[in-house]
């Protein structure tokens, strides 16, 4: 992942996508070479010279300002998760690239796990920023039975959502799981351009998926906090689930992950069968171990 490519194509494909009008500026007619606007007109609603917005847009992003960046977002119409972006990948060009470091087990914390065995009526567990599913509650390996069914070590979402076979079935809406997936680990890569699990995993589904890299190409971000899914249980059938994601302050790049459904739906009464159904399982998952750099 270089972070001069990612400005590049970044801002262009946030002015490529937004028309005059949309800007609020003449529509002059006749025909224009850019699908969105040109590069003289984000310089002029954001404040600064045309050689200069051109200098941004080439990834030279050496002595910005956050004044500046802050004007380039309300130009381009960025929501929090683009502008979060933008401002990331201007903090990794001046950070220097930290050397390849050993790799070291990631594990999640005793108490943690301990919290999750708490939650008996949810599905549950924590995860990492590269998809890595590191623990679980007993609910939470059944609804992604699937998922540890297919292996792989660590057991990773967005592996499965891309590589598996049985995704397409799986996952309701698997466009929008993967639109989803896709530009919520482009914002971690913004975050952390040189974490190397992350950029060997993307290379990785980028080389075995055509619709991993097409998406990732379209440098969409997104913060993903909080939403809905829908999931095809092999056991106990189709489930919309709402869930929350909860960072851990103490174990910086892990997240909670807690699923709900809404009380007196088919899916509440599914998920209820589905926590039958796991209680009479002998064989569970052991809790995950991943490599991170340390």
């Amino acid at each position: 992942m270089s972070t001069q490519s990612d400005i590049r194509e970044f801002l262009a494909t946030r002015r490529a996508r937004i028309t005059p009008e949309q800007a609020g500026l003449p529509a002059y007619g006749g025909n224009r070479r850019v699908a969105g606007l040109r590069r003289e007109e984000v310089a002029m609603l954001a404040g600064v010279s045309v050689d200069y917005y051109t200098r941004l847009e080439r990834g030279n992003f050496g002595g910005v300002s956050e004044s500046v960046l802050a004007s380039i977002a309300r130009a381009l119409q960025l929501d929090d998760a683009e502008r979060e972006h933008l401002f990331d990948l201007a903090r990794a060009t001046a950070t220097v690239r930290p050397p390849r470091r050993r790799v070291s087990p990631q594990r999640v914390r005793p108490t943690v796990q301990r919290i999750l065995d708490a939650m008996t009526d949810v599905p549950a567990f924590v995860r990492n920023n590269r998809r890595d599913l590191l623990a679980a509650n007993r609910l939470g390996y059944a609804i992604y039975s699937e998922i540890y069914a297919d292996g792989g070590t660590p057991v990773n979402t967005a592996r499965f959502l891309f590589l598996s076979p049985r995704a397409r079935t799986f996952f309701l809406d698997w466009q929008g799981a993967a639109n989803d997936t896709v530009a919520s680990l482009r914002s971690e890569a913004g975050r952390d351009p040189h974490d190397r699990g992350l950029s060997d995993l993307v290379g990785e589904l980028a080389t075995r998926s055509p619709e991993f890299a097409t998406l990732w190409a379209k440098h969409n971000v997104r913060h993903h906090t909080m939403g809905a899914k829908s999931i095809h249980h092999p056991v106990v059938g189709d489930l919309h689930l709402t869930f929350e994601s909860m960072d851990l302050p103490a174990d910086p790049g892990l997240a909670l992950i807690v699923y709900g459904t809404e009380p007196g739906t088919a899916s509440h009464d599914a998920l209820s069968m589905l926590a039958s159904w796991a209680a009479t399982q002998e064989q569970l998952p052991q809790q995950a171990t991943v490599h991170d750099e340390a």
